[in-house]
């Protein structure tokens, strides 16, 4: 199996600048590259530009440009450019698969803040001090960058990538290892519940507290990006110190949430599979959960709109991207896969409306948020734990129509 690690770098004021110029010229390429496929398509021969024949001008490229382009790695370079095909690739499904095309974008130098290297030893070297105590990456341009590893890296390093975050440099590890041993069984099946009011509600009737993390960091939030607001948009290098610093502070805040929220998930996934052997959840399609309504244009008033609710489906779509439902769902199943637990996701519809005693399915099952009541034999529970439940049901026959 293949496990990643991130470990926060620690460059000298060198460094940092000759990694933010390693960036630059990535971007470059990356840009250059997209304005060759553009202007092929453009011509009267619709030539399309593949891959291949744009790796195999790097050799002219990086001798052409030996001061930018010639001083990094061939493979990175070689990567930026796979990543731009990928972009491409899946432009043309979505062409064919009726979605909206989203064609690949050129990409500003502040928005492209990530290098790969496909290979430890091939412009990059984890680890490249082994004598030292200190750990340190090598790159090819760069030199030895000391690391914070803070943790054991288990198995062969396989890739290498640098990212940027704000002011601080991560690298990023992938590394191939041997199937852990899984954990004892427990003999514990449980169904969740995703929600709003409860971050998850389990079968077993115990509620997961919503953090709501970006919630109570939208007072210092707002007034950090009031504060960056009163700058002009100008180009980065022409930002004034104090432009600067507003907008660090809004990077730092958001920065935080996201591992706050990131942190909350990883916990509560660990619980859930060091207790229970078996983990069915909601199938849940997030991203059109989030999508906004759609306008009712306003027949007797030309250019006018009726209400649709936007309001109050905006103040939704924010608490469902605060809970953060699809990073814990992902982090749940990379766990339950290192542990040797079996996670299926179900089909969500009515799981909140079936009365878990006599099956009998009805809106008004729900008189309430969290109240369920069925109107056929009358059990009465919490609405989270009769869907729990219901998952948890439905979890157990797809188990068992499985093939074996």
């Amino acid at each position: 199996m293949i496990r990643a690690y991130r470990f926060l770098m620690r460059p000298t004021v060198g460094q940092q600048v000759a990694l933010g110029g390693m960036l630059r010229d990535h971007c470059s390429l990356y840009n250059g590259a997209l304005q060759e496929r553009r202007d092929a398509w453009r011509h009267v021969s619709k030539t399309s530009v593949k891959y291949g024949q744009q790796s195999a001008q790097l050799k002219e490229i990086r001798a052409f440009d030996a001061e930018r382009q010639g001083r990094w790695s061939f493979s990175s370079q070689q990567a930026t450019l796979r990543r731009l095909d990928k972009a491409f690739a899946a432009f043309f499904r979505r062409v064919k698969s009726g979605e909206a095309p989203g064609y690949p974008r050129f990409r500003g130098v502040n928005w492209f803040d990530t290098v790969d290297f496909p290979k430890d030893g091939d412009g990059c070297r984890w680890n490249s001090t082994p004598h030292d105590q200190v750990t340190r990456v090598r790159f090819q341009g760069i030199g030895h960058v000391k690391v914070n590893q803070h943790r054991p890296v288990v198995g062969k390093v396989k890739t290498v990538s640098v990212k940027r975050e704000g002011r601080r440099w991560y690298v990023i590890l992938t590394a191939e290892q041997k199937q852990p041993e899984p954990l004892p069984q427990t003999g514990s099946a449980v169904g969740i519940d995703m929600g709003i009011a409860s971050f998850l509600t389990t079968s077993n009737g115990e509620h997961v507290a919503n953090p709501r993390h970006g919630r109570k960091a939208a007072a210092k939030l707002e007034a950090a990006q009031q504060s960056l607001s009163r700058f002009p948009r100008v180009r980065r290098d022409k930002r004034t110190a104090n432009h600067r610093r507003a907008v660090h502070k809004v990077a730092g805040l958001h920065r935080k949430v996201a591992r706050q929220r990131l942190d909350h998930a990883h916990k509560t996934a660990l619980g859930l599979v060091r207790e229970h052997d078996f983990i069915a959840h909601e199938d849940l399609k997030i991203h059109n959960m989030v999508k906004a309504p759609a306008s009712k244009p306003d027949p007797g008033t030309p250019g006018g709109f009726l209400p649709n609710g936007g309001a109050a489906k905006a103040g939704l779509n924010r608490s469902i991207s605060d809970a953060g439902w699809g990073v814990f769902l992902t982090i749940l199943h990379a766990k339950a896969e290192s542990a040797g637990r079996e996670v299926i996701a179900v089909d969500p519809r009515n799981t909140s409306r079936t009365c878990p005693e006599c099956g009998h399915v009805a809106a008004e099952n729900r008189p309430t948020q969290e109240k369920f009541h069925c109107v056929s034999c009358g059990h009465q529970a919490h609405a989270d734990t009769v869907g729990a439940l219901n998952v948890l049901r439905a979890g157990l026959v797809r188990r068992d129509a499985q093939p074996a």
